[in-house]
């Protein structure tokens, strides 16, 4: 994928994330199946999945070959609380990371395969690789979001459909 074309899926996963941070109270609630995040929980995950990346990316950058820890992301949602913690204030950190993650992919995304970190549970990674993996685990979210929220109203007085 060309540097342009992976900045357009940026922007493309951070223009479809960054309305749902305002849905309404009872879509916030709503999950995809038994047992599964709320979409609430899952804005703040990816919230911090966004600074968790972009540290990442700047330590591979700055300091090659070293060791990235592996977060245990259903530990964060419980002890951050991420059920009760502002979405308000989890909008802006999403915003300001993926805006700091573009302008880094526009400098760097074409020769991220050259440097290269060690994930603690994947092993080997390289920049690219890093860079990728915050695109296909937002799309992930979305599709779980989308799962959520179907059957709800949309703005335009439709009602939200999966596909």
């Amino acid at each position: 994928m060309s540097t342009d074309d992976f900045i357009r899926e940026l922007e493309a996963t951070a223009n479809s994330t960054l309305p749902l941070f305002g849905l309404a109270t009872d879509a916030l609630e709503r999950n995809y199946g038994h047992g599964k995040w709320t979409v609430r929980i899952i804005l703040q995950h990816l919230a911090d999945a966004e600074a968790v990346y972009g540290y990442r990316i700047k330590r591979v950058i700055s300091e090659p070959n070293q060791v990235v820890w592996a977060t245990d992301q259903d530990a964060w949602a419980l002890r951050l609380d991420y059920a009760r913690a502002s979405l308000e204030t989890a909008s802006r950190v999403f915003e300001a990371c993926r805006a700091s993650t573009i302008e880094l992919a526009t400098r760097h995304y074409a020769a991220g395969d050259d440097l290269v970190c060690v994930h603690s549970l994947k092993g080997r990674q390289s920049l690219r690789d890093l860079f990728d993996a915050i695109v296909a685990h937002n799309q992930n979210h979305l599709s779980q979001i989308a799962l959520a929220l179907e059957g709800l109203p949309t703005a335009g007085g439709g009602v939200r459909t999966s596909g």
